[in-house]
Order: C-alpha cells, then sequence, then structure tokens
C-alpha cells in the first residue's frame, strides 16, 4: 500500500524526519518496502492557462498557444502538439529556463518556424504520474502564475508498506496514523464524520440471507447526483499518490473512503436495482459480468450482493457491470459492509482475482466502521456531486463479532519476554493500542480487544504487542539455559544428509523443484496415473501434483541447456503424491538425472559421455551407503518413458522399489535434448534402512582364488550365475567378481562367455586344494544343471 507523508501528516504529525516515521514503522513491525518523491526534480513551473490557441502554419498536429502564468506578466508564446490543448485549459507550464526531471533544460526553440518560449508539461514530463495521454489538466480554480510544487504541494514523500496478513487494521491512513500516535506518544487527529441528515425518504430493503458471511449491511439513497462532476483536485492528487486512478466523482470517494478508514465500499446505479437488496451464496450456474467486462460463472459458495432478480456484486470482491454508475446515473445506491474473512479469503483467487477490497476484506475489517464509512461517503458525494440523502438502511444479524477478552498475566511477561515490566507501563502500551482494560489484579489484566485488531486471540498475542511497542532492540538477549539432551543415533537408520552428501560427492547437484507440474509433463513419464489436480492452481502450466520427480529434473535440465551448461548431475528428494482409495498417498522420493559428458572437461580425462553403466554404478554406490542393511539387485524392467534396451528395475529384498535406465529416444527428441539423457528414481524408505555395524576379525590365513570361464545362454543375466554362486559356494566364499565378459569370434552366437573371480578364506586355518575345488566343482555342477552353462 501507498500513502503520501502529507496525508499522513494529515493524522498525526510527530516532529520527526521522514526517514525516523519509516525507522518507527518498521521497527512496529510494518515493513517499509521504498520511500520516493512525488515527482521529479525539477524548477521554474508555473500553474498557466491557454487564453488563445491557433492552428501551426506548418503541421497538423502542432497548436500555437498563448499561455498566461509567466512570472514576467503578459501571454507567452508557447507551441504544444498535445491533443487536449485548448482555450481555457490550466496545465503546468515551465517557462524557458525551467529545470524538468532528466537534467532537461528549456530553452527558446524553432518549431516548424514558429517560436516558442517555454512548455506545457504532461505527468510523465514531470515524473508525476503515469498519464501520457496529453497535457496535464488542473483544477479550473488553479491559481494562474503560481509554482506548481508549491500549489500541488508536491515537495511530498510517497512511503509504500507492505502490511502482513494479520495487520489488516494498518491498510489504511487511520490505521497508520494509529500505529505512529502509539510510537511517539500523541494523540491522532481523526477526520470530522458528521451524520448526514435524510433529506428524502427514499429507501431499499436488504435482506441477510447469508447471516454468519455477512452479519452487518448498510444501504443508503442518494438522489439527484451529477456524476459528471469532476473530483477535486485535492481527492484526484491523494489517490493518485496512493497508486489508485481517478475515474469518477463516486468511485474516487468510495477509493477515498478505502484508503482513508479502511472500508471497502460500493455505489450501485439505483435505477438498475430491481426490488431489494439480498445478500446470498451464488446459485448453480449464475453468471455475472465484473466491471472489467469479465464474465464469471460463479460457483457455489460464493458470497453475491443481489437483487430480486439476478446477482449485482461478488461480495468483498466487485461490483457488477450491470449495475455500475455510468455518467447517466441520477441515483445511487452506497453500500457498506462486514462481511467474515473466511467468507471472503480465496474466493477472488478462484477467479483469478485481487482486488483491493477482497485484500482487506480477506484481512478483516472493522466490523463497527460501516456505519462512520457511510456517513463519510455522502458527505464528501454530497459536497462534490450534489444531490439528496436518505436514511441509512441497516441489517445486523446475530453473528456479528463481539469484542474477546483475553486475560494477560504478569508473570507470563516475565517469562516470555524476559523482563520486568511495571503495571504502569503495561497499562500505558495497552492503553495506547486502543485497547481496554476491563480488569486487573495484582497478577493479572483482562483486556478487551478493539473491533479493528482480528490479530489478537490469546495471551502470547498481547505480548507481541508489549514487545513491539516496548521495542524490540531494548529486549534483553540471552544465551538458552535450558538442559538440552543429546538424543540417541539409532544405526539402524540411515539419515537422508548422508544420502545427499554422498551424491554431492559423486559431483551431483541437488536442486528442489516445484510438486505442481504441468500435466502434459507428468503424462509422458507417468502416463499409468491419473494425477490429483489443484483446486486452485498457480497457471495452467502447474496444475497437477506430480507421480514422479523426473518432470522437474528433465525441466532442470531443460533449463540450464537453453544456457549454455552442457554437463549436469542432479538430484532430488521430494514426495510424490499418488491417488489412491483412501486419499492422497505421499510417498518420499529420491531421483537423479546425469546428462552429457563423464567427467568436467580437463586435458587429463578422456572425452567419454555417459552411459547406462555409468548412472547405475552411482545408483549402486548409493545402494552401498546402507551396509548391505537390505538385499538390494537389479533386474531387467519397462518403463513407457524409459529405452527398452536400457532400463533396469531395482529390488530390495525381491520387492520392486524404483528405476534406472535412459530416457525414452521418441521422448528425448519430443523434448527437443541432443544427447542422452540417464535418470534414476528410488523409494527413499528402503535406502534408510541400514545394518548395524559389528566387528569381524580379519583372518590370518591365506586367500585362495579360482576363476572360471563360462558359457552360457546370452540372454541370461549375469545376476542368476552370481546368486547360484554365492548359494552352493560355501561359507568361505569371501569375494565373487564378473572380471570379464565375451561375446564374438569362437563362440556360439547365441552365447555367451562370463568370467567370474571366486575368492575364498577361512577364518581360523588355511584352507587345503582338494576344499576348494570340492567348492568350486559344487558351483560348476550347480550352474551346469541350473542354467546349461560349461566350462570353457
Amino acid at each position: 500500500m501507498k500513502v503520501s507523508e502529507s496525508w499522513l501528516r494529515e493524522w498525526i504529525n510527530p516532529e520527526v524526519s521522514v526517514a525516523t516515521l519509516v525507522e518507527q514503522l518498521t521497527m512496529a513491525g510494518i515493513e517499509v518496502d521504498a520511500t520516493e518523491p512525488v515527482a521529479g526534480a525539477f524548477t521554474g513551473v508555473v500553474v498557466g492557462e491557454i487564453v488563445a490557441v491557433e492552428q501551426h502554419p506548418d503541421a497538423d498536429k502542432l497548436r500555437v498557444c498563448q499561455v498566461a502564468g509567466h512570472p514576467d506578466g503578459g501571454e507567452i508564446q508557447v507551441v504544444c502538439g498535445a491533443p487536449n490543448a485548448r482555450v481555457g485549459l490550466k496545465a503546468p507550464f515551465a517557462t524557458v529556463g525551467a529545470q524538468l526531471p532528466g537534467d532537461f533544460k528549456i530553452k527558446k526553440a524553432k518549431l516548424r518556424g514558429v517560436e516558442s518560449f517555454g512548455m506545457l508539461c504532461g505527468q510523465t514530463e514531470l515524473e508525476a504520474g503515469d498519464d501520457d495521454s496529453g497535457l496535464w489538466e488542473l483544477a479550473v480554480d488553479a491559481p494562474v502564475g503560481q509554482d506548481l510544487r508549491e500549489y500541488l504541494n508536491l515537495n511530498d514523500t510517497l512511503i509504500e508498506v507492505d502490511i502482513t496478513p494479520n495487520r489488516g487494521d494498518c491498510l489504511s491512513v487511520r490505521g497508520l496514523a494509529r500505529e505512529l500516535g502509539v510510537i511517539n506518544r500523541q494523540a491522532v487527529n481523526p477526520v470530522a464524520v458528521q451524520p448526514v441528515a435524510a433529506a428524502v425518504e427514499d429507501t431499499v430493503p436488504v435482506t441477510l440471507q447469508a447471516s454468519q458471511a455477512c452479519s452487518r449491511y448498510l444501504g443508503r439513497v442518494v438522489r439527484n447526483v451529477n456524476v459528471s462532476a469532476p473530483s477535486p483536485l485535492w481527492l484526484q492528487e491523494k489517490l493518485r499518490r496512493s497508486g489508485v486512478r481517478s475515474i469518477d466523482a463516486v468511485v474516487d470517494v468510495t477509493n477515498y473512503v478505502l484508503l482513508e478508514l479502511g472500508q471497502p465500499m460500493h455505489a450501485f446505479d439505483l435505477a438498475k436495482i430491481q426490488g431489494g437488496i439480498i445478500v446470498r451464496d451464488a446459485r448453480e450456474g449464475e453468471k455475472l459480468t465484473l466491471l472489467d467486462e469479465q464474465e464469471v460463472t460463479l460457483q457455489p459458495g460464493t458470497l453475491v450482493i443481489a437483487d430480486d432478480d439476478a446477482p449485482l456484486a461478488m461480495a468483498g470482491i466487485m461490483g457488477g457491470l450491470a449495475s455500475a454508475v455510468t455518467p447517466a446515473t441520477q441515483s445511487i445506491l452506497l453500500e457498506s459492509a462486514f462481511f467474515n474473512p473466511l467468507a471472503i479469503a480465496g474466493r477472488a483467487r478462484n477467479y483469478g482475482l485481487h482486488t483491493d477490497s477482497s485484500h482487506r476484506f480477506e484481512r478483516g475489517v472493522d466490523y463497527q466502521l460501516q456505519r462512520e464509512a457511510i456517513e463519510r461517503a455522502t458527505g464528501l458525494l454530497l459536497e462534490i456531486v450534489g444531490g439528496e440523502a436518505g436514511p441509512i438502511v441497516e441489517e445486523v444479524s446475530a453473528e456479528l463479532p463481539q469484542a474477546p477478552q483475553v486475560t494477560l498475566r504478569q508473570a507470563r511477561i516475565a517469562s516470555g519476554l524476559h523482563i520486568d515490566m511495571d503495571a504502569a507501563t503495561v497499562e500505558d502500551i495497552l492503553t495506547r493500542l486502543g485497547l481496554e482494560i476491563a480488569d486487573h489484579s495484582d497478577s493479572s489484566w483482562q483486556v478487551k480487544v478493539p473491533s479493528w485488531r482480528f490479530d489478537i486471540d490469546i495471551e502470547a498475542d498481547l505480548l507481541e504487542e508489549l514487545a513491539r511497542i516496548y521495542g524490540y532492540n531494548r529486549l534483553p538477549t540471552r544465551v538458552p539455559d535450558s538442559p538440552m539432551a543429546i538424543k540417541a543415533h539409532t544405526e539402524s537408520r540411515l539419515p537422508l544428509a548422508q544420502l545427499r552428501r554422498h551424491l554431492i560427492s559423486r559431483d551431483y547437484q541437488e536442486v528442489v523443484t516445484y510438486s505442481f507440474v504441468d500435466p502434459a509433463d507428468n503424462a509422458r513419464f507417468d502416463p499409468e496415473l491419473s494425477p490429483i489436480a489443484l483446486k486452485n492452481p498457480i497457471s495452467a502450466d502447474m496444475a497437477v501434483m506430480r507421480t514422479t520427480l523426473l518432470p522437474g529434473l528433465v525441466a532442470t535440465l531443460r533449463h540450464n541447456l537453453n544456457r549454455q551448461q552442457s554437463r549436469l548431475r542432479l538430484f532430488e528428494s521430494g514426495q510424490r503424491f499418488i491417488p489412491g482409495a483412501d486419499g492422497v498417498d505421499q510417498q518420499p522420493t529420491l531421483a537423479g538425472l546425469v546428462y552429457g559428458p563423464l567427467a568436467a572437461e580437463n586435458w587429463n580425462e578422456q572425452d567419454r559421455t555417459v552411459d547406462f553403466f555409468d548412472i547405475k554404478g552411482d545408483v549402486e554406490s548409493l545402494l552401498a551407503q546402507t551396509g548391505n542393511g537390505v538385499n538390494f539387485s537389479f533386474r531387467a524392467g519397462s518403463h513407457s518413458a524409459l529405452h527398452p534396451g536400457q532400463c533396469a528395475e531395482v529390488l530390495a529384498d525381491g520387492e520392486f522399489i524404483g528405476f534406472v535406465g535412459a530416457i525414452h529416444p521418441a521422448l528425448q527428441q519430443q523434448l527437443d535434448i541432443p544427447a542422452g539423457v540417464f535418470v534414476f528414481e528410488l523409494a527413499l524408505k528402503p535406502l534408510l534402512q541400514a545394518r548395524v555395524p559389528s566387528f569381524t576379525p580379519l583372518s590370518r590365513f591365506p586367500a585362495n582364488r579360482r576363476d572360471l570361464a563360462l558359457l552360457v545362454e546370452r540372454e541370461l543375466p549375469v545376476e542368476s550365475l552370481l546368486s547360484g554362486v554365492r548359494k552352493t559356494a560355501g561359507e568361505y566364499l569371501s569375494d565373487l567378481k564378473v572380471f570379464d565378459l565375451y561375446v564374438g569370434k569362437g563362440i556360439d552366437p547365441h552365447r555367451k562367455s562370463v568370467a567370474l573371480g571366486l575368492t575364498f578364506q577361512h577364518p581360523s586355518r588355511t584352507l587345503t586344494d582338494d576344499e576348494i575345488n570340492g567348492f568350486v566343482g559344487q558351483v560348476v555342477e550347480h550352474l551346469q544343471n541350473q542354467h546349461g552353462a560349461t566350462l570353457r
């Protein structure tokens, strides 16, 4: 929210600089994002009036104007190309010698042969607004010749504050002034709001059907208004400096009251209302065209303001176009209401909207403010557009909030803030904040919360208020002295951090991607599952919850490839969201991706691209971190997104826990990735189960190795051979490895040669050759019988 320093000082004017004001607000928990002057740096600009206009003799778009207002008197000739230049218009006039923003100095000039002694300015030339459609039109009563900075009070500062969601009471000039009054121990000068006596008897009946969502609604008829009457310059300037565009007097007044008091309001064209006002929930299939000309289909549960025929507005969000005030409007109905924050929260986002009204109602608006706001708006309207006001029609339900009482204990202040705050200081702070002390004893206070503070509900909230106003910087700094017992470390469980560190040690980089993904991307990598659709997605390409981590990793790869990064090794740990009969199953998962050269560019490294066995080796090293707490194995597998010949399933004690493989070439081409991409995705739970370390003494006796070269069927997985060897080689087999694989000349094309190295070692004696030959014979016999293997 933006507010000008001058407007704020109308409410409270402490004798401190704007820099101190900003610091005070920041230290009170109201973050100030920026401060900036309301206009650029310029001098020599006065209020000028065009007294005569002639067409330029040699340019269709230029006019020769005679301008009054020069400090030396008389009329000055100025050539101007603005489309709104006309006789009687008052606009900023930069005289010869004036200095404009951007170090631009006004000099005497000739434009197409006609002399010009100055410049008529628009808002953008003075950096005083965004309107670049023509000259800045000043009020008709602007004093000709007066310095523009003095006339418009342009020696002012804009303060942009970022209000946290719990402090909706500060989304107004009055709210910020209240905070500064508390900090500076100074009374606030509120605007005098006088009740407007009814001049006509016209009313519109109000019915609260959704009384829990809207517990107070006020309406007032104002007849015979002149909507074409311009808003006064002071009103337009305050709106402009708050970032609000001036539209017409009626809309400007409602926006002004919103900024000044914090109460959103709306004005309906009375002639377009059929019957009475009904506050109700939207009905199935109802449609409403909003003020921004967007037609929406109203969802059940959306609160609407309707008449006897149809909805007129989305309550607390935006009015409807059909009942909007237009230049032809002669009578209006002013609305001022209190809506329950829960009835408005999230509704605007459901329709892709965000308005100043919804922003405030979602955070909570003072439920005692509505009558004061409608009286304030009525008074301003009668002053600007004329008319006669009717009586206020007010409907209040039993669901209107009541001021809560919160107990504050003296002992809790000492334990929570670690300061000894005396009773007088506590009561002074609470009273200045507008809280009422209903009862006080030696050890506690009963505090009544004002209607504008929706964020105070429990004792901790009062402690926060005491700390804010007392000063966070004055609170003592202490080292915690509570006993901190070291938690027992369970060695049978592997910490996720260790797996992360291991992957990082293998040159992987951790990424964190969104859990929301594009439905099309998710379908490419996991077409078998229908993902959970979000009711309120951030965007269309983040509309479903991921069922696999691969879309995020591949999107990160493509992002880096577009930025000339040709080598990537990525991993991510996160949740997969699997729909099921019992709801959503959130499965912790670890996934990785490798692409490009095996090693970073180096004169001493072989230039080779990663392949399937590189990433499989990374997965094997990751599984080894468990210390064989779980029996892991691999087998040939298939996956719709992976290459059919380069895909392996990962098993834990025979149960499928994930896969490793190459992205399918067709999918790779579809994603416009030039080279092969290799990925893995594993369930995290089995990876966190570790074997408890135990000591096994090293044998002092020599080991013996026997090598076997076996001919087996070409399609036989080597894991089947290794498994058979482990089963039959006996308990003294200490190591088993594959050290050679051969296919080609001299071997049946349907068979392959696998060379195995078997190492035997006894813990307490030396094994004899006969014993080792017996073990090897058992192995060979088993492999011959089980797999048709023959010794080469």
